[in-house]
């Protein structure tokens, strides 16, 4: 545990088209090298393709993507009398979130060949509709702590 003050999360202003902090954030995870204006052309491009794709409002897409993907519990390793163990704790909102984007963009930057747009809109399609590699990585942090749950009273 660390003995400096604690650490102050900064508000992060929403973004220029949807006025969503959420989106603002997802974007700030996207940018490489501080290119925010890139970051957006690919969210913002992105977006644009699902709404011709699935003729729907692509901010409700993101939405339900971003719901589908976000856990409800992980496992964080505790070391008790020289064995560790894979301790279940439930996932606070910011952590959800923060999870939820990590893997989204991830498994998008990994799908092949085509533009970062592209790729992006098809793993949020995906997990708006709760497949893709995402929805397979949730379930699997799920499976996790729920095969764990005999350690849970190691939580603290």
């Amino acid at each position: 545990m660390s003995r400096r003050a604690k650490f102050v999360n900064r508000e992060v202003g929403p973004d220029p088209k949807y006025g969503s902090p959420v989106v603002a954030r997802f974007i700030n995870k996207i940018m490489y090298k501080g290119k925010k204006s890139t970051a957006q052309g690919i969210v913002y491009d992105a977006f644009e393709r699902i709404n011709k794709q699935m003729k729907t409002e692509p901010l409700n897409i993101f939405e339900q993507a971003m719901k589908n993907a976000t856990p409800m519990l992980q496992v964080k390793s505790r070391r008790v009398g020289g064995a560790t163990y894979q301790v279940p704790i439930e996932v606070s909102p910011e952590r959800g979130e923060f999870l939820a984007t990590k893997w989204i963009i991830t498994y998008a930057r990994d799908r092949g060949g085509r533009s970062m747009a592209e790729k992006l809109a098809a793993e949020l399609m995906d997990a708006a509709q709760g497949q893709g590699n995402t929805i397979k990585k949730k379930q699997d942090t799920h499976k996790m702590a729920e095969a764990n749950k005999a350690f849970a009273h190691y939580r603290w």
